[in-house]
């Protein structure tokens, strides 16, 4: 559960190597309704996009982890007023946890 707090903090901050660190080289990232991102090279090339409205505030209310499974909510605050309510289910290469083989997100907009 440390690791994926870590990652979705690197996440929020941008740190791009401790984000790549933790992924595998065939990650698939299905952001449901938005993109799917397949390979660590496409996924490296999303992650400017990632900095382009800064996270201010990251609130999780729950991390749960299982074997290779693991989940993530919560609620993002952003620089320009927005918010973010999300919801992250990941896939680990192994039982450890420690390298993401897929995620999928879901984000809806607080108004």
């Amino acid at each position: 559960m440390g690791f994926l707090k870590a990652f979705n903090i690197a996440l929020a901050n941008g740190n791009r190597d401790f984000i790549l660190e933790s992924v595998s080289e065939e990650i698939v990232w299905d952001i449901v309704g938005d993109k799917k991102i397949t390979g660590k090279e496409n996924f490296e090339s999303e992650l400017p996009s990632l900095k382009t409205n800064k996270v201010t505030e990251l609130v999780l209310h729950q991390i749960l982890s299982h074997g290779k499974e693991g989940a993530v909510n919560g609620m993002m605050k952003m620089q320009n007023g927005k918010q973010y309510a999300f919801s992250d289910f990941y896939q680990f290469s192994s039982a450890k946890g420690k390298i993401i083989k897929a995620m999928t997100s879901y984000i809806i907009e607080i108004k």
